[in-house]
């Protein structure tokens, strides 16, 4: 995930307060020297009104309007004689309007009110690198890939596209577009559109803290095998050996019994315990890969905006690089056709699974980033006639465009170690039937080795470590893979702070504490819970965050933030803010997706997890030293109590809230609306009333007099029409 708001331009914003300092001698100055330029013709006025309708970026953020003081457009007329007393009463005069104008528009363009200021990305580059790279991140390489091959292959893009159009898009198209609006962060946008929907800024705001805390673990493993991708031999090409009394040297038999890349993974790396109940010795190589983790989070959040947005452009562009690299030596490796060939031939049948349907949707989900807050706190960023409708499809098109390219490259990849496997065994098999033996001879089957993959940490600590070892120039291709991990993981870590940090910030829980503090005490707070990753049992504890924390709270708040929207800000009248920042109106596609179709499929997934979880039980798979293999071993009871907690502690913010509001104690405090140029946005899109058609008063219930019904539509007499009533 790109930079967040910290990579925005602090030093420009300070040009601002430099630029409405400036005096009359200092304009006057630029206004004669503007008038010795030779005018061009047709020129001018073109160019002053193609930025009517342009987005402008930096600490201005220039929404629609172009430079008060643009020297171009006073070039159209002939100036009268210079000296003369009528050039200098006209200068002094247009002077004295150009200062008033130039501060009514400094006010416009930082988008706030007097004595405040909302900072913005440097430029449309930025922002879209910022939201793609934190809507890409390590599920497309490592989970859409397992899931695709699992539930039916090239099948399974069926729900994974409709999931994508009844879900993803519309809750990114509107997260982005209330953001733009409402131009706050999560907390700040909710209690807006009413007082008692703070608790679901609250809510995103504590999910994403929590996930924070075990996502940069993540970037904690990328580091260590990171590290590690520089020796020669790699240190997980082959078993280590052991020391035993009698002074002989053998292979280390847990190693033998599963494979170099297992053990260097569950024993040397994350040095596993056999169940969470024995967390055994301290990790210290784990605790110090995750201070160094952090302290990165940290100085790239802090700092990024003194390297003028390179970071951005690193960590955005550089997985599509090694993954195009990828992609041109997996397709060139032997048996790389069989394993994409896998990944999409489709299965149909599998369609009939509700299973199937229920993990595409979550995948689409999770992976586009939803209900974190830090869509929200990006696009509030934006300029206030900023395309977000064309951005939600871009970014969300990319985010699934690059899930499929990343499948293409990781079953190519595992294509070409499942045929040197199958070759292996096929060798050994007709080694043994020429010794005349028959009995017991391994059964070789390719389709087989093909469909053991993995997802998550499996795939890309076990099985793509594997099939590196099999490169000409390992090294090199280690140092590629993990790097590319590491800026796909940090990069979503920014977002995802992104959404804690703009909360804070517009709340004014600190408001004489400056952010870079704000960013430090979040980082060094999530350093030190982290530590209980760093033992014997930390990973276990990291899958139980990873399965309850991060999945059934943002689908409850996503929900909420659709039924806020639909139910009690108002589809036509958001439908109508989008219209007025964008030009267009959204169609009917799009506000029947919020105001049902969306709902429906959260609900649809929220129950059918449930039962899943009821009906099958959850368990997590344990390391046995003694078998070198895991097992499925269940949660043990205190292990279910923290996922409750864990669960409650995100989504009871919702209700306590607005209990709490009715009870007159507010938990977040009223905030005045931020400055939004609604009325000049009006006239130059052209903007005029929306008359509801039949089709959308019958199906989401608007009246002509503006107001919008809950529920079903009430027939009875027809209403006026607006031409009527004027």
């Amino acid at each position: 995930m790109a930079n967040t708001a910290q990579l925005l331009r602090r030093q420009s914003s300070r040009d601002i307060v430099l630029k409405s300092q400036k005096s009359i001698d200092q304009l006057e100055l630029r206004e004669l020297r503007g008038r010795l330029v030779t005018k061009e013709h047709g020129v001018s006025h073109h160019h002053h009104t193609s930025l009517h309708h342009q987005p402008l970026y930096g600490a201005t953020n220039q929404g629609f309007m172009s430079d008060a003081f643009d020297e171009s457009s006073e070039l159209e007329q002939d100036p009268p004689p210079f000296g003369s007393e009528a050039s200098t009463s006209k200068a002094k005069a247009e002077l004295v309007a150009i200062a008033a104008a130039s501060s009514d528009q400094q006010d416009i363009v930082e988008g706030e009110k007097e004595g405040e200021e909302r900072e913005s990305w440097d430029s449309k580059i930025m922002f879209l690198l910022a939201t793609i790279g934190y809507a890409v991140g390590l599920g497309n390489v490592w989970r859409f890939p397992y899931l695709a091959q699992k539930n039916g292959g090239g099948a399974f893009l069926v729900p994974y596209f409709i999931m994508l159009c009844i879900q993803g898009i519309p809750i990114f198209y509107l997260e982005l577009a209330i953001g733009q609006r409402l131009r706050k962060g999560a907390i700040g946008v909710w209690s807006q559109v009413s007082p008692y929907l703070g608790g679901i800024g609250i809510s995103s705001a504590v999910v994403s803290y929590i996930v924070a805390l075990y996502y940069n673990t993540i970037i904690a493993w990328c580091l260590i095998y990171l590290l590690h991708s520089f020796e020669s031999p790699l240190p997980w090409a082959d078993c280590p050996t052991r020391l035993y009394k009698n002074f002989t040297y053998d292979h280390e038999p847990e190693c033998v019994a599963s494979s170099p890349t297992q053990f260097y993974w569950y024993r040397t790396t994350l040095q596993c315990s056999e169940s969470v109940d024995l967390p055994e010795n301290f990790n210290y190589h784990m605790a110090i890969a995750l201070i160094v983790s952090w302290f990165l989070v940290y100085i790239c959040m802090v700092q990024g905006i003194t390297s003028s947005g390179k970071i951005v452009y690193m960590t955005a562009i550089f997985p599509y690089v090694v993954l195009i690299i990828f992609f041109f030596r997996g397709i060139t490796l032997k048996g790389a056709a069989d394993g994409v060939a896998h990944l999409f031939t489709p299965r149909w049948e599998t369609l009939l699974d509700p299973v199937v349907w229920l993990e595409a949707g979550t995948q689409i989900f999770f992976s586009l980033g939803l209900a974190f807050g830090g869509l929200i706190a990006f696009s509030s960023y934006n300029p206030a006639n900023n395309n977000c409708y064309r951005d939600a499809i871009l970014v969300s098109l990319t985010n699934c465009g690059t899930s499929m390219f990343a499948g293409v490259v990781v079953f190519s990849v595992i294509g070409f170690k499942a045929t040197a496997t199958f070759d292996r065994c096929t060798e050994e098999r007709n080694g043994l039937m020429a010794q005349n033996k028959t009995h017991n001879l391994p059964v070789c089957d390719l389709q087989t080795e093909l469909a053991n993959s993995a997802s998550g940490t499996g795939l890309a600590f076990i099985i793509f470590t594997e099939a590196i070892n099999q490169f000409p120039g390992a090294q090199l291709w280690a140092v590629l893979f993990f790097l590319m991990l590491f800026t796909l993981g940090i990069d979503s870590q920014f977002g995802t702070l992104e959404g804690v940090v703009t909360s804070l910030v517009d709340m004014k829980l600190f408001p004489n504490l400056p952010k870079e503090y704000i960013v430090g005490a979040l980082c060094f707070s999530c350093c030190t819970i982290s530590m209980c990753f760093a033992n014997g049992a930390g990973s276990y504890i990291f899958q139980l965050m990873d399965s309850f924390a991060g999945n059934f709270p943002l689908l409850i708040i996503a929900l909420f933030e659709c039924l806020s929207i639909s139910y009690i800000y108002g589809v036509r009248r958001f439908s109508d803010d989008i219209e007025m920042m964008t030009g267009s109106r959204p169609n009917f596609y799009w506000m029947f997706c919020w105001k049902y179709l969306s709902p429906c499929a959260m609900v649809t997934i929220l129950l059918a997890s449930f039962y899943q979880l009821l009906t099958e039980g959850s368990s997590y798979p344990a390391w046995i030293a003694s078998k070198g293999a895991t097992e499925s071993m269940e949660w043990p009871h205190w292990c279910i109590v923290v996922a409750f907690f864990l669960i409650l502690s995100s989504i009871l913010w919702i209700p306590i809230v607005a209990v709490l509001r009715l009870c007159g104690i507010k938990v977040v405090e009223d905030s005045d609306p931020a400055w939004f140029p609604e009325a000049e946005l009006r006239e130059v899109h052209g903007i005029v009333p929306h008359e509801p058609t039949e089709l959308e008063r019958s199906i989401f219930c608007f009246n002509m007099d503006g107001t919008e019904g809950m529920c079903c539509p009430k027939y009875g007499l027809p209403e006026k029409s607006l031409e009527e009533e004027e």
